[in-house]
C-alpha cells in the first residue's frame, strides 16, 4: 500500500462498456483542478467484482481522495474536486455519496425507506430530476450511500471476502468505514453533482447478496 498523496485525486471505475467509460472520462476531463493538485484515472476492465476491482484500484493509487465512479455516471459539477476538499476538511468525514440513507431499513434495501440527495437519473423511456428530500444543513450524516458515486479520504479495503459480484458492496463499504469511527455524508447541493443513465436495474443474485450482507451487518442496522 502506497503512502497517501494529499494532493492528488484518482477517479476509479470498473469498466465492461467503452461507450459509457469513454463518455464518463469525457465529463472527468472538464472538471476544475484545484492549483496544485493532480487528477489520476485508472479504469479496470478485468474486475471478477466491484469488491475486487475497487481494492486493485485503491491499492494501485497513492491518492488521498479516491473517487470510485459507475461507468454510466457523468459529472455535471465542474467544481466537485474543490467541494471534496472542502467537505474533507473535518478529519471525522470518511465518504461522501449523492444519494444516501440516514437509517437504513430492516430489510437492508435503500429504496425502502426515505433518503436524502440529488441525481439526475434516466429510467428507460424518460428522464428525471431526483430529489429525495431537502437537506437542511450544509451535510447531512448518513448511515449508507448508493453505490454510483463513493468519494473517500481514507482507504479501508472492500470485503471482496463476502461480496463477489455487484450487490451490496456500496453498502457494506460504509459499515466498513463506520466501525473504524468515520461518518459518511451527503452534501446538500443546488443542482445535482451528476447525472446516472442507469436504466433498468439488474437484480441477478440480488437477494443472494442482501442474505450475505444480512448474516453480517445485521447488528449494524
Amino acid at each position: 500500500m502506497y503512502s497517501q498523496n494529499t494532493y492528488k485525486f484518482c477517479f476509479i471505475i470498473c469498466s465492461n462498456n467503452e461507450q459509457y467509460t469513454n463518455e464518463c472520462i469525457h465529463h472527468i476531463s472538464m472538471l476544475h483542478v484545484p492549483d496544485g493538485y493532480t487528477v489520476d484515472l485508472l479504469t479496470i476492465t478485468d474486475a471478477h467484482s466491484m469488491t475486487s476491482g475497487y481494492n486493485e484500484g485503491m491499492n494501485a493509487s497513492d491518492a488521498r481522495y479516491k473517487i470510485y465512479l459507475h461507468q454510466d455516471v457523468f459529472i455535471l459539477n465542474k467544481n466537485i474536486l474543490y467541494d471534496i476538499l472542502n467537505i474533507f476538511s473535518s478529519s471525522d468525514i470518511g465518504m461522501i455519496g449523492v444519494i444516501g440513507s440516514v437509517q437504513l431499513p430492516k430489510t437492508a434495501i435503500m429504496w425502502h425507506g426515505p433518503r436524502v440527495g440529488q441525481l439526475y437519473s434516466n429510467a428507460v423511456y424518460y428522464s428525471y430530476l431526483t430529489d429525495f428530500n431537502s437537506i437542511p444543513h450544509e451535510m447531512c450524516q448518513v448511515k449508507a450511500i448508493d453505490g454510483l458515486m463513493m468519494i473517500t479520504q481514507y482507504d479501508i479495503p472492500w470485503r471482496e471476502d463476502l461480496f463477489t459480484g455487484w450487490n451490496f458492496y456500496d453498502i457494506s463499504q460504509c459499515l466498513e468505514f463506520q466501525k473504524h469511527g468515520y461518518k459518511i455524508v451527503v452534501p446538500q447541493t443546488s443542482q445535482p453533482w451528476c447525472f446516472h443513465d442507469d436504466g433498468m436495474m439488474n437484480l441477478t443474485h440480488y437477494y443472494e447478496d442482501r442474505d450475505i450482507f444480512l448474516r453480517n451487518y445485521r447488528d449494524y442496522l
